[in-house]
């Protein structure tokens, strides 16, 4: 078992949504990045529903995503692993990111979107209970179809058109 710790969230200061991960994976650790799996199939989404190109230097994927007002970040902070899939992640020995803190940082992210089933039922389990935000909340947008290459029960052009409300709230 190992100990994996998340990133610090990418977030501009006009972000308008949040897209929330479970932890990143062993490829992501490697090299550190979001999404950096190349089985992964969120930047290919990225790049239909946004624009930014899934080639490019990950630095410059990074402005993209700060440029549409998108950020990213996971809802885990760490936890301990068996291997890089969710459902290998240790029960017990899961911790939140502080999303209360985050939450009055970023006070314009209107809506929070699961990038798969395990990161929003991680968050209503460990983050909602404990979750106060003054003023107006984001909305909680049911799971997404998960990105990552082990999700085979749809193709990635599928996954883009599930994924379009995540353009849609952008664009409120």
């Amino acid at each position: 078992m190992t100990l994996v710790r998340g990133f610090e969230p990418i977030v501009g200061e006009d972000a308008g949504v949040i897209i929330l991960g479970t932890l990143p994976g062993g490829d992501s650790l490697r090299l550190g990045q979001y999404y950096a799996d190349s089985g992964n199939a969120f930047w290919y989404i990225v790049q239909q529903l946004f624009g930014i190109n899934k080639d490019a230097k990950y630095d410059e994927r990074v402005r993209g995503l700060i440029k549409n007002r998108i950020a990213i970040w996971d809802v885990l902070e760490q936890a301990e692993r068996r291997s890089s899939l969710d459902n290998k992640i240790v029960r017990g020995t899961e911790v939140a990111n502080d999303f209360a803190r985050f939450f009055r940082r970023c006070s314009c992210i209107q809506a929070v979107f699961f990038n798969g089933g395990r990161a929003e039922r991680y968050f209503h389990t460990l983050v909602v209970p404990s979750l106060q935000i003054k003023g107006e909340s984001p909305r909680l947008h049911p799971a997404l179809q998960s990105t990552s290459a082990t999700n085979s029960h749809y193709s990635q052009e599928e996954k883009v058109e599930l994924w379009r409300v995540a353009q849609q709230a952008l664009a409120l």
